[in-house]
């Protein structure tokens, strides 16, 4: 490579941005004295698209004057001054690819490059070094896309952390993702159910490392080609998966406290037809956390007062493997298969006092220790094919993907009790041994078949079909120790609950464009058939329904640095196994959880009117949204007379919200850049249906900022600022959370290693703290599931 091609691969990148943002300011000032460059960037095997590949518009002279990234159908579109240049197109793994000189003029006001094919290259790639990484956040018609290896926050964390650290996303410190502020969120995996979001909802992300994740997709108002359920939108996770020519990998080392050591590797190897990767992560981790509970009681004379404390460490051992390859029969026709295999290994001691009062005197009477020894394990697998046939004309393919889902996990819970008088004398009689055994399974059938064909100049018809079969099932018993010293299950606590769910759906979206607008337009059909049996008691409820999805997706570019965009879409919350188990979890023996087998699905309309401005030295994303939902599931707690809580899942009347989202970046000069995230917005929640009290109003906004710091000698800093503000529930409160992230990060090894340090929650003040009262009660608590975590992380790349 020459001296001068070295130069401009380094510097290009930089240079992109700067000259980018240029073009935009330069724009509105020449109307008459600009043109347009287009063309199509194709890789050579496949014949399929290049996105994102960069773009150097260059004089004869070799300076650079602008640039750009092409979409993700691989097509160019830039606006240049008038004038002489080449165009230098570059891709890494690939051969950059020099134009012959063309003419921009009022004569000439544009000119088409047609095709590039780029051809791939396994030769000095380790002799490469490329300054620059993607944006982090990039928009398409219907979707936000994040490149999160370039937030040094998630090095040596997890996927939850990622999601964490997300415009949009919030993540409470129990691991639950909302995002704008609604927990019915729907999280892919590769685009596809996974077990890591399954069972244990969204928390079992906390399972998978983040160096794994490639990008994550963030989709507020899904257009008829995702499934509909969701009803605040859709969280699709993309883990790593090179292609390039030869071989190349990455990997990870993390060492942190609390415990936090990890090793993961990415490695990939292309030769021909046959593109193979594998990915492997291990960690071993220990989880302190901490909660406090006030709460009254008011009986007919007397108010019983309720102090509980907990302290508790899980230590977990998590291993996670992916592996696959794609096969190219020819140049049009593409078979990808990979495989999943993960294991949870996790031991949890928790230990509760519970010291029990009295009318206003709140002298103590008795206190209680309980202690919860519970061992884990949770092996997953998922097998998943996908084959893609692309036609003579560019983007028109068939696609169709196959995956199966097993998960199987098994909870072994001691639980010891004993209660004492204030003095410290213990009431043997009242002492307690007890024990919990859980088996839950689940098997999954998930086939999709997508077709989408051109028509015309910018039109395309897409339409496909899906169906998926779940089968879950939990055999739990929990017994108590007798005074005979043997255990007998507790009367409503031996069951097998069995969920069985079928879902076929079908969809078509058709899109156009004409001048300066863009259109989309979809329905979905879904057929949802579940049903739910407790074995035991020959219990079974079944629900049958068919639902219409309509959505559309309207564009107007004003401009190239101004752009609104409308759309709508219905969404579905069905309540899943969670959702509706019956069985109760019993490591409190005050406060119970469990599910609700009478949920009815909740349907939301949404609506949405987005706008983006490009500036000189920055971006501004700006969206009004509405969502209108009935039959609003949320949580609500009951407490009886002996002050025994019972918290599930129901049916509220509904909710309408509305919002405003501000998301934008600045870059003030070359060493700081910063990005920002509010959303402010209003909820009515109407649950008078279960009782009269049950409504609440709520005003409240997500707040967060990051100012990224660039330094001499290759250093990196990053300060995160997180305020999630008080909002209102059916019940009480959720009050608000301020918490700070800084991170750290240099170059070393001739930058093909890079060190990083982070301190996440610097305050250690991320913790969830409520109010939740009732006709009877007032309940006051808080709980801390993650401290303060400090993380070194060394990250490796191999001709990457």
């Amino acid at each position: 490579m020459s001296a001068i091609n070295q130069y401009k691969l380094i510097g290009f990148p930089i240079s992109l941005v700067l000259s980018f943002l240029f073009c935009f300011s330069s724009i509105a000032q020449q109307p008459n004295k600009r043109g347009e460059l287009s063309g199509i960037i194709l890789e050579n095997i496949t014949n399929s698209p290049l996105q994102f590949a960069s773009i150097g518009i260059y004089t004869s002279s070799d300076s650079l004057i602008s640039g750009g990234l092409s979409d993700e159908e691989g097509k160019l579109l830039i606006d240049i001054p008038n004038g002489q240049y080449y165009a230098l197109v570059e891709f890494m793994g690939y051969k950059p690819f020099k134009t012959d000189l063309f003419i921009i003029s009022k004569d000439i006001p544009s000119h088409d490059l047609g095709q590039i094919m780029l051809l791939t290259t396994a030769g000095d790639l380790d002799e490469v070094v490329v300054q620059g990484d993607k944006t982090i956040m990039e928009l398409s018609l219907d979707k936000r896309v994040f490149n999160v290896g370039k937030d040094l926050a998630n090095a040596g964390g997890t996927a939850s952390d990622i999601l964490m650290n997300l415009p949009s996303i919030s993540v409470d410190p129990e691991g639950n993702v909302q995002l704008r502020g609604s927990a019915n969120v729907r999280i892919l995996i590769d685009g596809k159910p996974s077990g890591l979001v399954s069972f244990k909802g969204s928390s079992g992300l906390r399972q998978l490392p983040a160096n794994m994740v490639e990008r994550v997709e963030v989709i507020t108002n899904p257009s008829a080609r995702y499934e509909a359920e969701g009803m605040s939108g859709v969280i699709n996770i993309i883990l790593k998966k090179e292609n390039q020519e030869g071989f190349n990998g990455s990997f990870e080392v993390i060492v942190g406290t609390p415990t936090n050591l990890g090793f993961t590797a990415n490695l990939n190897y292309r030769h021909k037809k046959i593109n193979w990767f594998i990915n492997y992560g291990l960690s071993h981790r220990r989880s302190p956390n901490v909660g406090e509970l006030y709460q009254e009681v008011y009986g007919q004379d007397t108010t019983f007062i309720l102090n509980q404390s907990s302290e508790g460490n899980v230590s977990s051992i998590n291993n996670n493997i992916r592996g696959g390859l794609d096969y190219y029969f020819n140049e049009n026709s593409i078979l990808t298969a990979s495989y999943l295999w993960r294991r949870s290994d996790a031991h949890r001691i928790t230990d509760i006092r519970y010291e029990d009062s009295w009318n206003t005197s709140k002298n103590l009477q008795t206190y209680t220790l309980r202690r919860q020894d519970e061992t884990e394990e949770e092996p997953n697998s998922e097998i998943s094919a996908n084959y893609k046939r692309a036609f003579e004309r560019k983007g028109h393919e068939l696609t169709t993907t196959f995956t199966y889902l097993n998960y199987w996990e098994n909870s072994d819970q001691l639980f010891t009790q004993s209660t004492f008088s204030p003095q410290g004398v213990e009431d043997i009689p009242l002492e307690q041994t007890q024990t919990s055994l859980n088996d839950e399974y689940e098997n999954q059938y998930l086939l999709m078949l997508d077709y989408v064909k051109p028509f015309g100049k910018e039109g395309k018809f897409e339409t496909g079909f899906r169906t998926s079969f779940r089968r879950m099932k939990n055999d739990y018993i929990v017994q108590e120790k007798g005074e005979d010293d043997n255990f007998s299950p507790i009367p409503g606590l031996d069951n097998i609950f069995i969920y069985n769910e079928n879902i076929m759906a079908a969809y078509s979206i058709i899109g156009n464009k004409k001048n300066n607008w863009s259109y989309q337009a979809g329905l979905r059909v879904e057929n949802t058939d579940v049903e739910t049996i407790l074995e035991e008691t020959n219990e079974v409820n079944p629900r049958k329904y068919t639902n219409l999805f309509p959505s559309a997706h309207l564009t107007y570019n004003v401009s190239l640095e101004n752009a609104f965009q409308l759309s709508y879409s219905r969404r579905v919350q069905r309540p899943v196994y969670n959702d509706l188990s019956p069985y109760v979890t019993f490591s409190d023996s005050r406060n119970f959880f469990s599910g609700n087998p009478d949920l009815n699905p909740e349907f939301t309309n949404a609506f949405e009117l987005g706008h983006i401005k490009y500036f000189d030295k920055g971006t501004l994303f700006t969206t009004v949204y509405y969502r209108s939902t009935v039959d609003k599931i949320e949580r609500l707690r009951t407490v009886n007379d002996d002050g025994f809580s019972v918290t599930k899942p129901y049916n509220l009347n509904g909710e309408n919200s509305f919002g405003v989202e501000l998301s934008g970046d600045f870059r003030a000069n070359e060493w700081w850049k910063v990005d920002m995230n509010v959303n402010f917005f209003h909820a009515n929640i109407d649950g008078s249906n279960i009782q009269a009290g049950y409504t609440a109003k709520t005003y409240s906004w997500l707040f967060r900022q990051t100012s990224r710091f660039t330094l001499n000698n290759g250093l990196d800093l990053q300060l995160r600022i997180n305020y999630e503000a008080k909002q209102k529930t059916a019940q009480g409160v959720r009050k608000g959370v301020f918490y700070m992230d800084l991170s750290a990060s240099k170059d070393i090894l001739s930058d093909r290693g890079t060190l990083i340090l982070n301190v996440i929650d610097i305050l250690n003040s991320r913790i969830n703290r409520y109010i939740t009262e009732g006709v009877n009660f007032y309940t006051e608590g808080s709980s801390q599931r993650q401290m303060r975590q400090i993380n070194l992380t060394m990250n490796y790349r191999l001709k990457q």
